[in-house]
């Protein structure tokens, strides 16, 4: 068995896609997941099992679907992908000096160029972000409530669909896979 992170998309904010911690652990359990452990309630889960992430998105999705009534997406990455993300942040100062305005948007697949320079031209604000891979990483140096920089943006121009952690989230869930 490897290790993985499971990212929730939309659980839990906003009034939607409702789910206790507790609940989603004991999910992961029926499932034959092992050691699953959940970060903060918006939807952040590390476990062990075996197989792909691609593959255990697509059971998770239907799995959370068909048993909980839940319909989101689920971001899966290994520890390994995990590890990367964390070591590809372009972003070292902010990583550094305000981490809670640093996020990283792991998405389902890799944009192209041109959707990353479309995402960029889309930038009302001083946001500023970088693609590498499947994650974009994104400082809001004004802040994120009132960004006009929001997921559905982030998923229309990047053509991709995605979910956002912030860096102490990354960096409590890259803790967790190396324990």
């Amino acid at each position: 068995m490897s290790r993985f992170v499971a990212l929730l998309r939309g659980v839990n904010v906003g009034g939607n896609r409702k789910i206790a911690m507790a609940d989603l652990r004991d999910f992961f359990a029926e499932l034959g997941y092992r050691d699953a452990q959940t970060v903060l309630q918006s939807g952040n889960v590390v476990f062990a099992a075996a197989g792909t992430a691609g593959a255990l998105e697509k059971q998770l999705e239907a799995e959370a679907r068909a048993r909980l009534g839940l319909a989101t997406d689920f971001h899966v990455r290994s520890a390994v992908e995990w590890r990367a993300v964390v070591a590809a942040n372009p972003f070292a100062r902010a990583a550094k000096d305000d981490p809670a305005h640093l996020v990283v948007h792991a998405l389902r697949s890799a944009p192209g160029a041109a959707q990353v320079r479309a995402l960029r031209d889309a930038i009302a604000g001083r946001e500023t972000v970088e693609v590498r891979g499947r994650h974009a990483y994104i400082v809001y140096p004004d802040g994120i409530g009132t960004s006009r920089l929001t997921a559905a943006v982030l998923d229309a121009r990047l053509d991709a669909r995605g979910t956002g952690r912030n860096w102490n989230t990354v960096l409590k869930l890259r803790a967790l896979l190396d324990v």
